[in-house]
């Protein structure tokens, strides 16, 4: 693992596919995939788009039944099978982690698929948390064929392993 880690990664759309796009870290440029609505500066619940900005990397979530823990500088919490995150405006967790009671159809973080054996959780719309503004944008797997996500960016999991080597809480994030 590096002395330290980026002070800043930044995500750029592909020209001429907006859903697709580049993630610069160092010298390193890696393909993802962005949301459904492209880049928005104006990010609202459930169009699709990855929001425009500058944000901080909060922490790795990942999938500890699953893998070993990554090399990382980011702070570190395995999924359990009730970890949720809220996506709806109306609740006063909107856009926090939750606790997922059995049965419940919320958006849960242990996933069948593998799209979330990593996550790295970003600070958008978060000081101040705006109903409505987003929720659950995040940094992770991408499907296959790079297909949009619902706003978050996605990459191949062994790129996802590098970059989660090389990037701490104090690492920017600018999509532009």
């Amino acid at each position: 693992m590096p002395n330290k880690p980026l002070h800043r990664i930044s995500v750029r759309r592909k020209p001429g596919e907006p859903r697709r796009g580049w993630l610069t870290a160092g010298d390193r440029a890696i393909p993802v995939a962005l949301g459904r609505g492209g880049i928005r500066a104006n990010k609202r619940e459930g169009d699709g788009g990855t929001p425009r900005g500058v944000f901080r990397l909060v922490r790795l979530w990942w999938r500890a039944d699953r893998h070993p823990r990554p090399q990382t500088f980011l702070p570190v919490r395995a999924i359990g099978p009730r970890d949720g995150w809220c996506e709806d405006p109306s609740d006063r967790r909107y856009n926090r982690h939750v606790d997922v009671p059995e049965g419940s159809t919320a958006d849960r973080l242990a996933r069948k698929d593998a799209l979330y054996d990593f996550i790295i959780e970003i600070d958008h719309n978060t000081r101040p948390r705006i109903a409505g503004r987003g929720s659950a944008v995040f940094i992770h797997i991408a499907r296959e064929k790079f297909a949009p996500t619902a706003g978050c960016v996605a990459l191949t999991m062994p790129e996802l392993r590098r970059l989660l080597a090389r990037v701490g809480p104090r690492t920017s994030l600018v999509v532009n």
